[in-house]
């Protein structure tokens, strides 16, 4: 049977809702239309990185040891090597160096930190230079798995720039600290360098305390991964002084180059401007970030 076309009545679809509404021949809706929603940009968050610089730290660190012992080349001067199957990469005897690395007349040579060539020499580059050495294969391992640990967390979050710049000066402040305090020793090694991320980590959390779920728990949690680690500086053949010199300057560093900008701002900035404009703009920064930043970085001047 043939159907009345005059009562059809044409049907028109709307994907975003989901629902359909019926609407007369002429196209005039039938029922009122409702009010449209208002449209939200979409809220974006912080941006993620794609760490690359902290591996390449650890490749660095790790092709400097490799050199180093090409360099030591320990079965030309002793005849008790340890594993001398490596032959001119093998180990200095145990009684030399437990950590299973090379002389420390090799690492000297290699730009090891020694306070007299620094002060007398005019030789400020081993500042730098020896947070690049490692005295042992334990030395360098222990080092690059913290620094994978607690590096990769951070570049993640605030980019290579800033935690490659953080990096570097924790180094040095770490190396400062060790030539006031070590004197009759030379001194090698990048944990003064990972002690300043893990500065940084706990200025970070302290900057940005309310926008933390689990404040407490991960204040505790920092505080005890931080005392172990100052608590291993205790056993022999470690500068505990390149470790609390990286340290402090992490320290003052993150409240510098980590501070976030407040969840209320970051969603502000994308709210349509219709909007916006009947609402009270919130502050980028809480007043209390602004006076840890302020404090840190006159420290920084200052020091």
């Amino acid at each position: 049977m043939a159907r009345d076309s005059s009562q059809e009545i044409p049907l028109r679809g709307n994907s975003r809702q989901n629902t359909i509404h019926p609407i007369d021949i002429d196209g005039s809706p039938i029922s009122p239309a409702s009010p449209s929603p208002v449209v939200y940009n979409q809220v974006k968050h912080y941006k993620k990185w794609c760490p690359w610089l902290i591996p390449v730290f650890v490749i660095a660190n790790t092709i400097v040891f490799i050199i180093t012992m090409y360099v030591n080349n320990c079965p030309k001067y002793y005849l008790s090597c340890v594993a001398p199957f490596l032959h001119r990469f093998s180990f200095q005897p145990f009684k030399e160096n437990p950590l299973l690395g090379p002389s420390s007349s090799t690492l000297e040579k290699m730009g090891a930190l020694d306070v007299n060539k620094v002060v007398h020499g005019q030789q400020g580059w081993r500042l730098i230079t020896c947070i690049w050495l490692h005295g042992g294969v334990f030395h360098l391992l222990a080092n690059m798995l913290s620094l994978l640990i607690i590096g990769f967390r951070l570049e993640r979050e605030f980019g290579f720039v800033r935690i490659g710049v953080l990096y570097i000066i924790a180094g040095l402040g770490g190396s400062v600290m060790s030539a006031l305090f070590v004197r009759l020793s030379i001194s090698v090694g990048a944990s003064g360098a990972v002690f300043g991320l893990l500065g940084a980590m706990l200025s970070e959390l302290i900057i940005n305390w309310t926008m933390y779920s689990n404040k407490i728990a991960s204040l505790v949690m920092l505080v005890i991964i931080i005392a172990v680690n100052l608590g291993v500086g205790i056993l022999p053949h470690v500068d505990n002084f390149a470790h609390i010199g990286g340290f402090l300057s992490g320290f003052l560093l993150g409240f510098v180059f980590l501070i976030r900008p407040q969840f209320g701002w970051v969603s502000h900035r994308y709210m349509p401007p219709g909007y916006s404009s009947h609402s009270t703009r919130p502050n980028k920064y809480k007043k209390y970030q602004c006076a840890l930043w302020i404090i840190s970085l006159i420290f920084l001047i200052i020091g």
